[in-house]
């Protein structure tokens, strides 16, 4: 076996001859397009201090639950890992160790999105040739920490290396914004904006909810005792993100989809129930669905794009979650209905061009019964993306399959690579314009689209589809 990385020039692209020489000439227009990333979970920290990030561990393997899932599920401990616990107990701390677990380990990610990744981060990136083993660790580790002292590898160098036009961040309601602040009188010419996430505000599930509901009150001076003054609570924090934080959407991470269409007078009801807690499951699921229709009718007066992500059964691994908290690669997908849990906003909003509600899924035996024919007609609603575990070769092939047919591909909003690892940005957008360069060559193959108009579509899905969905 040879010891060299190698990114084959034509990696994913159809293996036919003739398709693949299609899909080649397509990717050389759309290869080197400025990347738009309208929806990620990058720090605005890193880009306002312009700090140098602190080593390789934490860089690859500490914030990543992509890496932490697939080496807990091979019995590696997350201790051994660097993963903070909850309580302060110890795990481990010398960054060279656990990078020599992960390099040890490292085969057990063939096949997978997180393999072309890493490999084009690597090579790409760092400009390195030769494969991570456990006999390469150490020199790995060297080379990558000296690169990260260097200028050149600072983050708003990094986002200008990766020819990044504008990316969103995403924070609570709560958040001050001080990071996006200070971004913008920096004088700095890189685009970065917020996504408003205000999961931790309106369900009535979430950790410290009635704090975080005091908090919100305080932060805006609303009464938010009532229905009323917590709607303008936030609707007040809907405003600052859009005027501190250039916003121009907002993200709704519920575990299902379900929408309500209550009365005034019942919503308000509700709110009292989830305010005086505790409250039953039914009741917090209910406030929620009410929730996204009171979003998307703030959306409507104040132009901000919703996209709602449900489908995950989140923190599935309880003894993962008692120990480590959220976000620890125990996230599951599941079965998730949209035509009857949408149905009450739709009867509303759906209707109206003013409102853009972007639809994501775990669930992909949704798309063509259900999603695709949704979006299909709905003139407020496009699909997002293959999204989180289908973020994949296959996931995005699968998802341009199923979809077309029934939506188009102007009912869709090109990439989003919803990531906290901000090396990874210009791979994964790679590997979705390879992916769609090919599929658009297939159609050409097959004489189903002009070559003039796949040249145009792979230009859209690249690069301004998402820059029109999301108003950026």
């Amino acid at each position: 076996m040879t010891n060299t990385f190698l990114l084959h020039p034509d990696r994913l692209f159809p293996d036919a001859p003739a398709t693949r020489e299609i899909a080649r000439h397509l990717y050389t227009h759309v290869a080197n397009l400025p990347i738009v990333s309208p929806h990620g979970h990058t720090e605005p920290s890193w880009f306002a201090d312009n700090q140098p990030f602190g080593d390789p561990a934490s860089l690859f393997i500490i914030p990543d639950h992509y890496v932490h899932r697939m080496l807990y599920s091979q019995g590696i401990p997350l201790e051994s890992l660097g993963i903070p616990t909850i309580d302060g107990t110890a795990v481990e701390t010398d960054k060279r160790k656990i990078w020599r677990i992960f390099a040890q380990n490292f085969h057990l990610f063939r096949g997978t999105p997180s393999w072309i990744w890493l490999a084009h981060a690597f090579t790409e990136v760092f400009g390195i040739d030769e494969r991570l083993t456990a006999e390469s660790a150490d020199r790995y580790y060297d080379h990558i920490a000296e690169a990260l002292e260097r200028p050149e590898f600072l983050p708003r160098a990094l986002y200008e290396r990766f020819n990044i036009e504008v990316i969103a961040t995403t924070e609570s309601p709560l958040d001050d914004l001080r990071h996006h602040r200070k971004l913008s009188q920096s004088g700095w010419k890189g685009r970065v904006v917020s996504a408003f996430r205000p999961d931790p505000v309106v369900d009535p599930e979430f950790p410290n909810f009635i704090k975080n509901l005091e908090e919100l009150g305080r932060i805006t001076g609303a009464d938010v005792s009532t229905f009323s003054g917590y709607l303008a609570a936030l609707q007040n924090r809907r405003q600052y993100f859009r005027e501190v934080a250039g916003a121009t959407s907002t993200d709704h991470g519920h575990a299902t989809a379900r929408t309500e269409n209550l009365s005034e007078e019942d919503a308000a009801a509700l709110y009292g129930k989830v305010m005086s807690g505790p409250v039953s499951a039914a009741d917090a699921e209910t406030f929620r669905g009410q929730m996204l229709t009171e979003m998307a009718r703030m959306s409507v007066e104040d132009g901000l794009v919703m996209q709602i992500h449900p489908g995950a059964w989140r923190d599935h691994n309880q003894r993962i979650f008692a120990r480590f908290g959220k976000d620890k690669g125990a996230d599951i997908p599941k079965a998730t209905d949209y035509v009857g849990s949408l149905k009450p906003l739709l009867d509303r909003f759906g209707n109206n061009p003013r409102l853009t509600v972007i639809l994501f899924t775990l669930d992909e035996t949704s798309y063509a019964r259900e999603l695709a024919p949704l979006a299909g007609h709905y003139p407020a609603l496009k699909l997002g993306p293959a999204w989180w575990f289908h973020d994949s070769p296959e996931g995005i092939r699968r998802y341009r399959e199923q979809v077309t047919e029934t939506a188009g591909f102007y009912n869709t909003v090109g990439f989003n690579d919803d990531t906290r690892a901000f090396l990874s940005i210009p791979a994964r957008h790679d590997v979705a314009r390879r992916i769609d360069c090919g599929f658009l060559a297939r159609l050409v193959a097959e004489h189903r689209l002009d070559i003039d108009d796949a040249h145009e579509l792979a230009w859209e899905l690249a690069y301004n589809l998402a820059k029109t969905a999301y108003k950026l």
